[in-house]
């Protein structure tokens, strides 16, 4: 039954039309590509802010750099569908707050998790309620969480934690065609992002945490080689989706660098040697788990400065003050 209070999106894909005059040739769908312009173990700026929600106990946004080719296709646009999207996500924190009466006693705080993309976020519309991917999230993300929270300092109390997606990362390139087993790797950057938002919203929150975590995503790919080279699978920090022809296997963490603890890993694909089809013995699970911290290390220093901004406000001190 269709909601008669609010005027209802297509239920179908929202992707833009292409009209032929916006294309020189059929040649420019395979090269309009976009092409990674950072080193393998290079990181994409991060923008990260604080305190944005003033009717929140705690909010952070967070903002990822658009790739070189994205802002080149920006100012200089050769079709109307952009080549890829960058990540832009909001967090808010409520609580601690009391439970209900007719809630049982719990003895810690009683954390709950909500992720929810914006309808225009993705290329493909999202509804209104949660779908399965997006309750993926939030459970990946209580459970990143859940080792970084003091639980036991709140009795009998609930923190809610939203974070809505307003720039979703793509799973692949647009010129690509969909394929029946495609990955959704965007969801890896979209976890990693709301690890790190989640972490900077409940230091702004006050609520006493072991330790601030991030999230960082590291990928094998194997990418067209170019003339004279062969087509090897390599090794990737901060990876973008659309930047690449196939993504072999990808990792993202959850990781607290001053205890040298993991709360959450996630693996997918497949990164046995046989399907890597090289001899490179530095290619497994254990390079990719590492390279993965290696990306929420570079995201803890972004993190790190935010949330000395945030206690500087807090402590009414000017935001550029030495609080090291």
């Amino acid at each position: 039954m269709t909601d008669r209070r609010r005027i209802n999106g297509p239920p179908s894909g929202t992707r833009p039309a292409v009209f032929a005059s916006s294309l020189k040739s059929a040649s420019n769908i395979s090269t309009g590509r976009p092409r990674r312009q950072r080193q393998p173990d290079e990181l994409r700026k991060i923008f990260l802010k604080t305190g944005l929600i003033p009717s929140a106990s705690g909010s952070a946004y967070l903002e990822f750099e658009p790739s070189a080719s994205l802002a080149a296709a920006r100012s200089n646009p050769q079709s109307l569908i952009p080549p890829s999207s960058a990540l832009k996500l909001a967090c808010t924190v409520h609580g601690p707050k009391p439970l209900p009466r007719s809630a049982s006693f719990s003895p810690n705080v009683v954390l709950t998790t909500h992720v929810k993309y914006a309808p225009f976020a993705a290329r493909q519309r999202k509804g209104h309620i949660r779908d399965a991917s997006e309750r993926d999230l939030g459970v990946h993300l209580e459970t990143a969480l859940r080792g970084v929270i003091v639980a036991e300092r709140w009795p009998k109390s609930g923190l809610d934690i939203t974070i809505t997606i307003l720039e979703a990362e793509d799973d692949r390139w647009w010129g690509d065609a969909p394929d029946s087993h495609d990955a959704p790797w965007g969801m890896m950057n979209v976890l990693a992002g709301c690890i790190t938002a989640a972490s900077a919203a409940i230091a702004d929150a006050r609520i006493d945490c072991l330790d601030l975590v991030a999230g960082g995503v590291a990928a094998i790919v194997s990418d067209e080689p170019a003339e004279g080279e062969s087509s090897t699978p390599k090794l990737m920090l901060d990876t973008d989706p659309a930047e690449h022809k196939s993504i072999l296997s990808a990792c993202v963490v959850a990781y607290m660098p001053s205890r040298d603890e993991i709360t959450e890993l996630w693996l997918k694909g497949d990164h046995s040697k046989a399907s890597l089809g090289t001899t490179d013995q530095n290619l497994n699970h254990e390079s990719l788990i590492d390279g993965a911290v290696n990306a929420a290390r570079g995201a803890h220093t972004v993190l790190a400065e935010a949330v000395k901004e945030s206690a500087a406000r807090f402590a009414g001190l000017p935001t550029n003050a030495n609080l090291a």
